[in-house]
């Protein structure tokens, strides 16, 4: 018998979800070595906060990519591995060296509206699917994320007018 029979879940309603979970699995994928880069390449005045917080970022972010993996396993798919299909499936692109805090808010605050908006269509299409785990699972992501936009857009003020 078929995970998705025991769910009660359609087949075909769930590939879409599974599609969008790809993407944004690899998304994640790429905005963490982004973060990565960010904590270790940032410099100026910001130096201490924002070493920090692009670390609390970036193991936030190994935690969804952990969840969204395994969701797409939950759903009878097996989630991509390979860095190299990542960048292939990948909105997001990896960015070289940023030490400018101000240009690394910039990037994060973009991708953040990349990530909203996939995770707003992976609700959609799980809502269809009447798939309730995925849709709670991209709530608490867009929870957490539209409160760290407000913050890093609050930040990003502060330093403009320094």
């Amino acid at each position: 018998m078929k995970t998705l029979d025991l769910l009660g879940l359609d087949e075909k309603k769930v590939q879409n979800v599974v599609n969008e979970l790809s993407v944004l699995l690899a998304d994640l994928q790429v905005y963490y070595s982004n973060l990565r880069g960010f904590h270790w390449n940032v410099k100026g005045h910001g130096f201490f906060i924002m070493h920090r917080k692009y670390e609390e970022l970036y193991n936030d972010t190994a935690e969804k990519v952990d969840e969204v993996a395994e969701r797409i396993l939950q759903l009878g798919s097996t989630p991509e591995s390979r860095y190299s299909a990542y960048l292939q499936t990948a909105e997001l692109k990896e960015v070289g060296v940023v030490s400018c805090s101000n240009e690394a808010l910039d990037i994060l605050l973009t991708t953040y509206k990349t990530l909203i908006a996939r995770e707003r269509r992976i609700i959609e299409l799980a809502s269809d699917a009447k798939d309730d785990t995925t849709v709670s699972l991209m709530s608490d992501f867009l929870k957490e994320q539209e409160k760290t936009v407000w913050m890093l857009v609050a930040v990003k003020s502060q330093s403009c007018a320094e």
